[in-house]
């Protein structure tokens, strides 16, 4: 069994940099979901939580997680955030000063059910 080296574990974990950004979309996501703002027939009535928001090495994609509070059904929300996404893009831009806002994809978050 070859054992990993502590360089090699941190060759892989998220930057400090990364992990910064990552909360400080997550918190512009947040809010921006808690106006309402969004006019998809799909998002309408859900209290969406973003648990994570997890950004690429360079920046330039975002996988946000989230889960729903009261039930409903997650795959359809998921699909109308995937939808809405370049509209969420480019209010997360005007919000945050970033040389690159990265694109987002959402997806269910998984440690919720555990």
């Amino acid at each position: 069994m070859i054992q990993k080296s502590p360089d090699d574990i941190r060759q892989n974990s998220p930057k400090q940099r990364e992990l910064r950004i990552g909360e400080l979309l997550r918190h512009v996501l947040s809010d921006i979901l808690t106006r309402g703002d969004l006019r998809d027939p799909d998002l309408a009535g859900h209290s969406i939580t973003i648990s994570e928001v997890r950004v690429t090495p360079d920046l330039r994609a975002a996988t946000a997680y989230v889960s729903l509070f009261g039930g409903g059904d997650l795959r359809r929300v998921i699909s109308g955030l995937n939808r809405a996404a370049p509209y969420l893009n480019g209010r997360v831009a005007r919000a945050v000063q970033l040389r690159n806002t990265p694109k987002f994809h959402f997806q269910a978050d998984p440690s919720f059910e555990k």
